[in-house]
C-alpha cells in the first residue's frame, strides 16, 4: 500500500519532465560541450523560452574582433532575457587547433561572458543538430560570425552575414523583435 503512494510523486515528476521536453522547440534539442569545461550545455534547459543569438565563431578569422561587439550586445540585452551562444567551428579553416587556444581568444583576448561551446561542425552533413535546424529555417552559415536571432519559440527571426556588425541597427531590431515575442 505504501509503495502505491510513492508512485504518484514519481509519475508526476516523469510527466512533468515529458511536458517540458514537449515544450522544447526542435532547434534546441540536444546538448553541446561547453568550452573548456567538463559539462554539457543542455540547449533546451538553458535556452528554451528565451530570445537567443547564435553565432558561429573562429579564433583566427578577420571578423574575430566582433566578439567585442557581441559581448556588448549581450550585456546590453541580457537583463531583457537575451541569451547568446557562440559556437566555434573550423569549417572555414580558421579555428584554433585546440580548445585551450580557442578559450584564450574568447575569454582572455575579448572578455566573452556569454556561453561558448567546444568547436563544432556548422555546415553540411556533419553539422550539429542546432546548425542543421538553423540552416533549415534560414540558411547555413556562409562564413564565420554568421549570426542567427531566434525568438522564444525557437524560430529564426533573422540571420545576418559576417559583414553585419553587432551594432548594426537591423541586427538590434531583430533582437528587439525576438525579445518582444511571446513565451
Amino acid at each position: 500500500m505504501r509503495t502505491r503512494w510513492l508512485w504518484i510523486p514519481l509519475l508526476t515528476l516523469v510527466s512533468g519532465a515529458a511536458a517540458v521536453a514537449g515544450q522544447c522547440p526542435d532547434l534546441l534539442q540536444g546538448e553541446l560541450p561547453k568550452l573548456r569545461a567538463k559539462e554539457q550545455i543542455n540547449l533546451c534547459e538553458q535556452f528554451a523560452g528565451k530570445p537567443l543569438v547564435v553565432v558561429n565563431t573562429a579564433s583566427y578569422c578577420g571578423f574575430a574582433p566582433q566578439f567585442e561587439g557581441l559581448e556588448a550586445v549581450y550585456k546590453a540585452y541580457h537583463e531583457q532575457g537575451l541569451e547568446m551562444l557562440g559556437v566555434p567551428s573550423n569549417d572555414f579553416k580558421q579555428e584554433a587547433a585546440n580548445s585551450v587556444e580557442t578559450a584564450k581568444v574568447c575569454y582572455a583576448n575579448y572578455g566573452v561572458t556569454f556561453t561558448m561551446t567546444e568547436p563544432q561542425a556548422v555546415r553540411g552533413d556533419d553539422a550539429t543538430h542546432l546548425f542543421r535546424e538553423l540552416a533549415r529555417q534560414s540558411s547555413a552559415p556562409k562564413w564565420n560570425f554568421y549570426k542567427y536571432v531566434v525568438d522564444r519559440q525557437g524560430h529564426v527571426v533573422a540571420s545576418f552575414s559576417s559583414l553585419t556588425k553587432p551594432d548594426d541597427p537591423q541586427f538590434k531590431a531583430a533582437i528587439d523583435k525576438a525579445i518582444a515575442s511571446p513565451p
